[in-house]
Parts: C-alpha cells; structure tokens; sequence
C-alpha cells in the first residue's frame, strides 16, 4: 500500500507534530509518519513519545511528500493515523 493509500483509507489522521502530538498522548494514534528533511527539534520529541509509548515510526523522505500525501498545499513534518 502506497504512503497516499495508507493515509487516505485511514479512519483517523493528523498532520503536523502539535496535532499529532495531541492525539499520541490521547491514544487515537497508532501509526506516525515523520519527514526525514524536516528540522530535529520538531521531530525528537515526537519520535522519542512514539518509542515510549510502543508505536510504528514511518520515514518519509521529505516534507513535501508527507504534505501531498496529506492532501495539504503545505510540507509536513509529521502526521499521524490510527489503523481502525
């Protein structure tokens, strides 16, 4: 299933680290996409939360191709989806 695919048949989604940051910490994500070209101090923190709390951690390679996958006009840093 291609990046597009996965975020879009999903039944919840989040983009950018302040939303999906919420939603870790309120347990309705379960899946977390981070750019790999995005600045470090946005991604660690979402990336250390996501190994504390056990969740999958996909790399995407850059900002764009997270936010055209999102559906926004924007690069994306991260985004998040649950997988129910």
């Amino acid at each position: 299933m291609s990046l597009q695919e996965r975020i879009a048949s999903a039944s919840f989604k989040t983009v950018g680290a302040k939303q999906t940051k919420k939603a870790i910490n309120n347990g309705k994500v379960q899946v977390v996409f981070v750019a790999r070209d995005a600045e470090a101090r946005v991604t660690d923190p979402l990336i250390k939360l996501c190994k504390e709390k056990g969740l999958e951690i996909v790399y995407v390679d850059t900002m764009k191709e997270l936010g055209e996958a999102c559906k926004i006009d924007v690069g994306a840093a991260t985004a998040g989806i649950a997988t129910e």
